[in-house]
């Protein structure tokens, strides 16, 4: 890689929320594990399973009850939250020790810019190698590295090379795009859905090279035929993820200043009325609303998306509205948000939804309203979080959430919506 060149790793841990478990647990090591909330509900969903038990034909995301038709051995635990977040971030500071750039992904997803630590350690193959061992021998944990000179195409060499080749590392060159990536379906696209990618099928784009090398105006001049003028930036940022274009910088402390605050929360079965979707629509503003008022944030863009069961072929919406002032009070999501699910849910059933608040201004700079409700009710919900803060999400709630269709007293025991 030319040394002009920035040198950016995406790190991944392999199967990160089982290879936890069989590093705390080494009895496990040589048997098919998986991590799933429930091994009492065979429709469960799979969390992580290790490479044995994908090899065995189980992938994350199954169902339990087929993983267990095709692997009756199969050992099933319980997701802990808490000791994966105590693992990333164990794992985060190992990278720190190789450079003062590295920025969270995901959980198990971190960027690492190396370009000013390279010459300490050896090449990038060489580098990515010492710290994928030293990360194996501190938590059990395996670590693949894609690498490139930019962000995108770091990540795209970690999900189409580095987790298939044998030593988990790849380096993405970009002058050989044209051999390597561009020859990939561009369902093997880096924010190409199963939608996206037969909508692109549909328009002649078959790869991820005839998508980089299809003029921009002309793409979005496809994209807006079929999904009108706010197809332009869809458009734009398909052809540069293609064409391996950005140059945005590894970001530390990048969530410290959030852009916007929102939740998503997957039922346990389909809501197919109203009264019951009302419910989680009002625990998820609560939930938005707490957020938006710990980090001082009022926000004026509201979006509410409600989905049905398919993933491949998903059904419901997702829309977004601007309210007429900015807000982080409950009750004033709530009234929005329900105006965006009558105008936009055509009665199918639920099963996931999700609901964010954006364009913030801090709290103590707001344009007042006539009759103005938001530091009144504010101090009130500053006053519950508190409680809740101190004695657990559940010490106070609303009465609808203790209805059948309310989620928020089983939630209250679990992080991130799976078991501590």
């Amino acid at each position: 890689m030319p040394a002009d060149n920035r040198t950016i790793f995406l790190a991944d841990c392999e199967s990160f929320y089982a290879s936890v478990e069989k590093a705390a647990n080494p009895a496990l090591a040589h048997k098919p594990v998986v991590v799933a909330g429930d091994s009492e509900r065979r429709s469960g969903l799979i969390l992580a399973a290790c490479p044995l038990a994908k090899a065995r034909g189980i992938a994350t995301a199954g169902r339990l009850g087929d993983a267990l038709g095709k692997c009756p051995d199969l050992v099933i635990v319980k997701p802990r939250m808490q000791l994966y977040i105590d693992v990333s971030l164990q794992i985060t500071k190992i990278y720190e020790t190789y450079s003062d750039l590295v920025e969270p992904y995901s959980i198990d997803e971190q960027f690492i810019d190396v370009t000013g630590t390279l010459h300490l350690f050896g090449d990038a193959r060489m580098t990515a190698h010492k710290i994928q061992q030293h990360i194996l021998a501190v938590t059990g944990v395996y670590t693949r590295f894609g690498i490139s000179d930019c962000k995108v195409l770091a990540k795209l060499a970690c999900d189409n090379y580095a987790k298939k080749n044998e030593s988990g590392i790849y380096v993405l060159e970009r002058e050989g795009l044209g051999d390597s990536l561009w020859q990939l379906p561009i369902g093997r696209m880096f924010m190409v859905g199963n939608r996206m990618a037969n909508h692109f099928l549909r328009m002649g784009i078959h790869t991820m090279g005839d998508l980089a090398r299809m003029p921009l105006q002309e793409l979005k001049r496809k994209l807006r035929a079929r999904f009108g003028r706010n197809a332009d930036v869809q458009a734009e940022v398909c052809w540069r993820i293609a064409n391996g274009i950005d140059d945005s910088p590894v970001i530390t402390g990048k969530h410290a200043g959030e852009k916007s605050v929102g939740h998503m929360m997957t039922l346990p079965r389909e809501y197919a009325a109203r009264d019951e979707i009302k419910v989680i629509i009002l625990e998820l503003c609560e939930l938005v609303g707490r957020r938006c008022r710990s980090i001082d944030r009022l926000g004026r863009t509201l979006s509410l998306g409600c989905y049905g069961a398919g993933f491949k072929r998903s059904t419901g919406f997702n829309r977004q509205m601007t309210l007429p002032y900015s807000t982080y009070v409950t009750n004033d999501l709530y009234q929005y948000a329900l105006q965006l699910f009558d105008r936009y849910w055509d009665g199918s059933p639920v099963r996931r939804v999700g609901l964010s608040l954006s364009g913030f201004q801090e709290d103590g700079q707001y344009q007042l309203i006539l009759d103005d409700h938001r530091e009144r009710l504010g101090a009130l919900e500053a006053a519950t979080d508190s409680l809740k803060d101190k004695y657990g999400d559940d010490i106070i709630i609303r009465a609808a959430s203790k209805s059948k269709a309310g989620q928020a007293v089983d939630r209250a025991s679990k992080l991130g919506g799976h078991y501590r």
